[in-house]
Formats: C-alpha cells, structure tokens, sequence
C-alpha cells in the first residue's frame, strides 16, 4: 500500500521525498541491492573466468548474450540504461552493442489480459467500446511498455501505446539505488565522471518520470509536429485524445521501416542517401531552429516510409534548449 501510495503521489521525480519513504523501509531496498549484486556478480565473475581460461575470445559473444538478459530481468530502469548505451558505439564493443540493440524494440511482453485491463481503467470503457479491432498479441514491446496494431469505429488505423503495470515503484526503488551508489562511487572516479554523478541520475530519473506519462507525450509530440509542419519530409503521428490516458497512447498507425533495416528500405526503392540528408537535416533544425529535439532517436524510433519522408515516434524523451 505504502508503495502505491508513493507512486499516486510523485507524478514528477523528486529524490528527496523518494529517499525519506525508503529510508524508513530498508528492508525493500536491501533485497533489490542483494538481487541487482547478484546479477552483475555473476556477470562479471564470468568475465573474469574467461579471462583466466584464455577463452574471452570464444565467448564473447556469449556473455553479451548474458548482459542482455540481466538487464531484461532486471527491468525498466536497467533495459533504459542499456537503451542509451546501445547508442554509444564510443563507449562499448560490437559485440555487446549488438545485444544491446534488441533491447530498443525486443523486450518480452506483458500478459494481454493486463494491458486490456489498463485500457479500460484508463479510458473508462470496454477496449470494443473503443477500438473495432485490435491485436491479439502486441506488435512491439519496450522498456515501459507495448505496442497493440488496432482500428477505431471510425475507420483509421492506429496504434495503442499501453504502459507496464506497477512501473512507477520500481522506477522510483531503482533510481534511489542508483543515486545511493552515485555517492559512493563519485569519490573513487576521474573528476570529469564523477563529479556530477548523482546530477546525471536525476537528470535519468527526472526523464524518465516525464516518459511514463502518456498525456505528457502526446503533448510533445503535438508541439513537434507543429515544428515541422511545413517540412513535408518528416512525419509525426496524430494523437487521437479521446483515447488517451496517464498510461494509454492512442496514435496514428506508421508504415514504415527502421532505419536500420537497409535491405527493406531499398527493396521500396528508397534512396538511403536522401534519408540520411533529411535525418540530418531534421536533427540539426530540432537543436539549432526550434530548440526541442527528440532525446531518444534510436532506430527504434525512427522509420522510413514507402513515399520517402521519414517518422518520428515516442515522443517521452524530448527536451528544451534555450
């Protein structure tokens, strides 16, 4: 009760009042540090082991394999931190950079009877009441939630964006952690990374807390699509309202493929070229012209379309520029 109480009450991350809950309940806190030690104990011990044999070689692609999986067992807050890292080819080996990859679009799912339920407790009716049809099982899942392909009673085609169950206590129990390691593990790093190690898991939990409310989202992805609303090159997809909650995204349905799937984009007769020319064109105006740029442009995030424009979609993670 106390953890959902939490939850209903910190709709914006505040570390301060998230630290004085868990402070009085050490018991939660020492039995997720013992299982995130656990995991990465093992890991690394692995690592180590490998070493020792000669065979790091032979099993490297084994154990990124392993550092994958403990992320997705760990939850949303570790699959977003391997999220980002999948995106710094600077800062990790193929190897792992692949496996980290598939944590962008290729999480396992939640059960459907869940995400169905959150549908009609958020919009306050029957998903039939809403929706003509919807998929039986979700097209995409991701860190904080899945992807359902449906169609309105209107006629258009859409995609309903439905939140993980419980998310909010376990973001908040990993992020106290995190800050509570930051200030430990600050003193005993370079001056350039530890510093503001503890300002940089704010700015994580800070963003974080704004991804997981969909109405936040669809706000931003309104004002981005009005950024761009004369560039016929980018694409934003329209937010249907009605159907949209706290934890419930209903949005216009995008034909398109990832960026990085070449094959497909050239198959469509696209020229990979002119794609490349409007992703940086587009991200140079966001920072440089409007000032509000899409903070996670992973491939997961980006598609090309049949007609050549390219589609932006999750729109949790923007940010502002003076």
């Amino acid at each position: 009760m106390g953890q959902y109480q939490l939850a209903q009450n910190n709709r914006h991350y505040d570390p301060e009042a998230i630290a004085r809950y868990y402070r009085y309940r050490p018991w939660l806190v020492l039995w997720r540090a013992c299982t995130i030690v656990w995991y990465f104990a093992g890991f690394i011990l692995g690592l180590y082991w490998d070493k020792w044999q000669n065979r790091e070689e032979q099993n490297k692609f084994k154990r990124a394999a392993q550092l994958r999986r403990i992320l997705t067992r760990l939850g949303p807050t570790f699959i977003k931190v391997g999220q980002a890292l999948s995106t710094r080819p600077d800062l990790i080996r193929k190897d792992f950079l692949d496996e980290l990859t598939k944590l962008q679009d290729q999480l396992p799912p939640f059960d459907n009877a869940i995400a169905f339920q959150i549908i009609e407790t958020e919009l306050n009716r029957s998903v039939q009441e809403i929706y003509s049809e919807i998929s039986l099982d979700p097209v995409a899942a991701a860190s904080l939630g899945q992807v359902y392909r449906a169609r309105l009673h209107s006629g258009e085609e859409v995609a309903v964006k439905v939140q993980r169950p419980n998310l909010r206590p376990v973001l908040t129990l990993d992020l106290y952690l995190m800050r509570w390691a930051a200030g430990w593990i600050s003193p005993w790093l370079p001056l350039n990374l530890g510093h503001d190690l503890k300002m940089i898991v704010d700015e994580f939990g800070t963003k974080l807390f704004e991804e997981i409310d969909y109405l936040n989202e669809a706000r931003n992805a309104e004002k981005f699509a009005t950024n761009f609303r004369n560039d016929l090159r980018v694409k934003v997809p329209a937010i249907y309202w009605r159907f949209t909650a706290t934890r419930v995204l209903t949005l216009e349905w995008i034909n398109g493929f990832k960026l990085t799937d070449i094959q497909s984009i050239r198959e469509a007769g696209l020229d990979t070229n002119e794609l490349i020319e409007i992703g940086v064109t587009a991200g140079l105006q966001q920072l440089l012209e409007h000032g509000f740029f899409h903070a996670d442009p992973h491939p997961g995030n980006l598609f090309a379309m049949p007609d050549g424009r390219i589609a932006y979609i999750d729109f949790g993670m923007m940010d502002q520029l003076s």
